[in-house]
């Protein structure tokens, strides 16, 4: 199988060097050296297993052409080639339902949380689906909430507990809306003023003020977790702003906040406007929590299946390519422009490939700083039902694993991945081990009212 080259290890984190793909031709020259795109789709297609890998997800020959010059030859070997096998491509290519709705609407917050739903327009996943997809960078989280529950967006990027207070009708109108995949998992971080460098200890972080981007979000959840586990009540010790994702930099700068707790890439860009560094990644908390998920609601997956279904096989497709580290350096590239992320491409390098300056002196490597696996566990689903719980967004008492049922959609995306030829784990929830406390989502009830920091306290 062709790779994607990484990049040099030993290079410091704001080194730019050309990223060089392999030419289809197996030389280790840039395929424009070989010739032009024609002649390397043509060298793709002289060889039956890849052109049929190529013609199955790619039908048409404008998309084929437009994903090619996006990304390479090379890298389209390597990344068709890890996310499906060829009998599913096809199999996917003949079966495929007829769309109620071919052109939609999909929201999205500008982080790279957002990956495989920002990624799979350059690349034309959507359009391999039949699908004509407009994705809208939307300005903030209450915005995505309120474009999903009045219809103006198809399907959203949301926060992985927006979904859940939308559908108990928490923080505004209730909506029923559900979760067909989970974005990315790990990549926030805690990330402070460069004021603060000799004050890391949680404990001293008293009458501080922090950002998170919105109230029923993961960055909410685990900043309240992590300072009432040192011994800080979130609601009287500390101050919590809501502050939008692209803002928060700005703020820090301007000292009106001490640090966030915020989704890349804006943690590692506070360090590359040298105004903050990174405190602790969030994985540190919590190896493979959610962050951000897909979703629709209720209404528009009875309205229309195909097409929901659909988005779905691209999104997956998508996330199958974004979690092998040999696309990084190439998906980074994608999605750094204005219409998407509008980053610095190194910014995105950074957070994506794990190796990045954490604004310390130090230059990091943490492989699983971000990861892209797409199972909505259930678990996930009770552990922020807990949460929301403890804090008093939740007042009556709820049945912790009916909501996540509901709500959490883990069996049509196992049934999805499967088709699509993808590895699927047995089970619709598990255990998650939470700065070293196990959570078991059976006893969630009990789960809630162990803290001793909690609203009721």
């Amino acid at each position: 199988m062709f790779q994607l080259p990484r990049s040099e290890a030993a290079a410091a984190y704001d080194a730019e060097r050309p990223l060089t793909l392999r030419c289809a031709c197996g030389q280790n020259h840039a395929p424009e050296d070989h010739g032009s795109v024609a002649r390397t789709a043509q060298a793709l297609c002289e060889d039956r297993l890849e052109a049929s890998f190529i013609k199955a997800l790619f039908p048409e020959d404008a998309v084929r052409r437009r994903f090619l010059r996006a990304v390479g030859a090379g890298t389209a070997r390597a990344a068709i080639a890890s996310v499906l096998p060829l009998g599913a491509l096809q199999a996917m290519a003949q079966e495929k339902a007829p769309l109620e709705k071919a052109e939609v609407r999909i929201g999205f917050i500008p982080i790279t949380c957002a990956t495989p739903l920002i990624m799979a327009h350059p690349l034309g996943f959507y359009e391999a689906e039949g699908l004509k997809a407009e994705v809208i960078k939307t300005a903030n989280w209450a915005l995505i909430r309120d474009k999903m529950i009045h219809g103006e967006h198809d399907v959203s990027h949301f926060l992985s507990p927006q979904p859940i207070a939308m559908s108990m009708g928490i923080g505004s109108a209730q909506a029923a809306m559900r979760v067909a995949a989970i974005q990315n998992t790990n990549g926030q971080a805690i990330t402070l003023a460069n004021r603060h460098r000799d004050n890391r200890d949680p404990r001293q972080w008293k009458g501080m003020k922090f950002a998170v981007p919105f109230e029923y979000s993961m960055h909410n959840f685990l900043l309240r977790y992590y300072v009432a586990e040192h011994g800080l009540n979130p609601d009287t010790d500390i101050q919590i702003r809501v502050v939008p994702p692209p803002e928060m930099v700005a703020n820090l700068r301007a000292g009106n906040i001490d640090g966030y707790l915020g989704p890349d890439p804006f943690n590692q860009r506070a360090v590359y406007e040298e105004v903050g560094f990174i405190h602790l990644l969030t994985r540190e908390l919590w190896d493979g929590h959610p962050c951000c998920a897909f979703g629709a609601s209720e209404k528009f997956i009875q309205a229309a299946p195909n097409t929901f279904a659909a988005l779905l096989r691209a999104v997956l497709k998508s996330s199958a390519m974004a979690r092998d580290p040999a696309n990084r350096d190439a998906i980074a590239k994608a999605i750094a422009p204005a219409n998407y992320l509008n980053q610095p491409e190194v910014v995105i390098r950074q957070v994506l490939t794990g190796r990045f300056a954490d604004g310390l002196g130090k230059v990091q490597n943490v492989p699983g700083r971000v990861d892209f696996d797409p199972i909505p566990w259930q678990s996930m689903a009770v552990w922020i039902l807990t949460q929301m719980k403890r804090w008093g967004y939740v007042k009556e008492d709820v049945d912790y694993q009916q909501l996540a049922r509901q709500i959490f959609l883990i069996t049509d995306a196992k049934k999805h991945m499967q088709a699509l030829g993808m590895p699927v784990p047995d089970g619709v929830t598990r255990k998650f081990t939470i700065m070293g406390k196990e959570f078991d989502p059976a006893r969630a009830a009990a789960y809630a009212n162990s803290f001793a920091i909690r609203k009721s306290s």
